[in-house]
């Protein structure tokens, strides 16, 4: 047997360590990869899951056709490239073919959206929750490529749009419901509140309509409030004049003690 000389062990030995060094960065990029994946996955499913309750639960007063074929190309986005980072889910398989054949019908699509009262603050916020999940969608989708730039400012537009008609529809439903109530210093502070909120708008020549209601509403609040301090009015004035006769009373009755 020949004795392995020095050089050969060195060699070996360094060997020993690139295969071991190749094994640890393989297995790195292995779970990197995994870890990307992974990354991908739980982004896409929470888009998509974020665009469906959009879809679902904007009231229908403010879902078009155009906006609901927006947000169903965007599930089928983001759907389609779920599974191309998963082939094994069939339910998003059913999902992409069920979006595809919604999406295809364009502008005819089904807006099946009902209407909501925005009667209080609490409404009025929970609607404003889904428009701000509407505007990260659009902004998104634009930085990455899925939406053109002038398309997603259009659209951002009427996001923008949508919120003012919500105020406007917060206002004027609490004004209504005070003034039904009795309440008209209620309703004039619901009513003011709305008229200020247009007038605010940097496009409030939009909102004439709406705006010329809610001043017309905030007139008759603010008559009927007039008309109930009257009372009060005269009740002081009532007083004034006895409280006027009393003093006469008081020089009578001084004059007669002198006399």
């Amino acid at each position: 047997m020949y004795p392995v000389s020095p050089l050969v062990i060195t060699l070996l030995i360094v060997a020993g360590i690139v295969i071991l060094f190749l094994i640890g960065y393989i297995n790195h990029m292995v779970e990197n990869n995994k870890l990307e994946k992974a990354r991908q996955k739980a982004d896409l499913a929470d888009r998509l899951r974020r665009c469906a309750d959009v879809s679902d639960s904007l009231p229908g007063q403010f879902m078009t056709p155009g906006l609901k074929l927006l947000l169903t190309r965007f599930m089928l986005q983001f759907a389609e490239r779920l599974l191309a980072v998963d082939k094994s889910q069939a339910k998003v398989k059913d999902q992409v073919e069920e979006l595809r054949g919604l999406v295809a019908q364009g502008d005819a699509i089904v807006v099946r959206n009902q209407p909501q009262l925005i009667h209080n603050e609490a409404k009025a916020k929970e609607v404003r929750v889904t428009l701000e999940i509407l505007h990260g969608q659009i902004t998104r989708a634009a930085q990455d490529n899925l939406l053109p730039s002038g398309e997603a400012k259009r659209w951002l537009e009427e996001v923008r749009h949508i919120l003012v008609q919500v105020h406007i529809e917060l206002f004027s439903n609490a004004g209504q419901n005070a003034m039904q109530q009795g309440q008209p210093g209620h309703a004039r502070l619901a009513f003011e509140r709305g008229v200020q909120y247009i007038r605010k708008q940097p496009d409030a020549k939009r909102y004439q309509t709406p705006l010329s209601v809610l001043e017309k509403q905030l007139a008759r609040a603010n008559s009927m409030v007039l008309e109930n301090t009257k009372p009060v009015v005269d009740e002081a004035n009532e007083l004034t004049d006895g409280l006027k006769s009393l003093d006469g009373d008081e020089d009578w009755k001084k004059k007669n003690m002198y006399d």
